[in-house]
């Protein structure tokens, strides 16, 4: 009998441990493009993708950055973001990527479209990169 709540506890908690972020609904394996920040064109070449469970990683306009991520979807959350530290001329555009990307709490994907956007009505939409 103990053997058995042993092993039915043991597949639970590996049942539990499966990716529950954005990414399992429909953004992983993707590489999205950042079109437009709140209803504005965003011109600088900046992505993003999910390279692993629990990660993101992509480019800004001058740098690459990796962070952590494990909010269940719906929800968005981005931690210990780190970037390489070159500078160029679109450094104004990479600060508004980055913090605005830093401010999102939500997200949705759907038929090539993935938008991140926050209760105060902020908003980013990227597209999936053909």
């Amino acid at each position: 009998m103990l053997r058995t709540i042993l092993l039915l506890t043991l597949i639970l908690m590996t049942a539990c441990t499966g990716d529950e972020t954005v990414a399992a609904y429909g953004a992983a394996e993707i590489e999205w493009r950042l079109v437009e920040m709140d209803g504005q064109p965003f011109t600088a070449t900046t992505t993003l993708h999910f390279p692993e469970q629990g990660r993101i990683a992509g480019a800004a306009p001058c740098n690459t950055f990796t962070a952590t991520m494990d909010a269940p979807y719906p929800w968005f959350e981005i931690q210990e973001l780190s970037l390489t530290r070159m500078a160029c001329d679109d450094m104004t555009m990479e600060h508004q990527f980055l913090q605005t990307l830093q401010d999102m709490t939500l997200s949705e994907v759907s038929a090539g479209t993935m938008i991140l956007s926050n209760v105060d009505g902020r908003e980013m939409v990227f597209k999936a990169a053909e």
